[in-house]
């Protein structure tokens, strides 16, 4: 089960750098998580500042 972020990610980046795997890119303004890279570790949900992401 892969991690989402919501209409609430304001766009910092602050999630990507925690990324091991490089799940997580720009799209459409907002930060992505790409499903099939995610391992689902949960180090980006502990990363964001507003709370924007979380198990899928």
């Amino acid at each position: 089960m892969a991690y989402t972020i919501n209409a609430d990610c304001t766009n910092c980046s602050a999630c990507e750098p925690s990324c091991g795997v490089g799940a997580i890119s720009e799209k459409d303004g907002k930060r992505w998580i790409d499903p099939d890279a995610c391992v689902d570790c949960g180090a980006c949900e502990d990363s964001c500042p507003v709370a924007a992401i979380s198990p899928q």
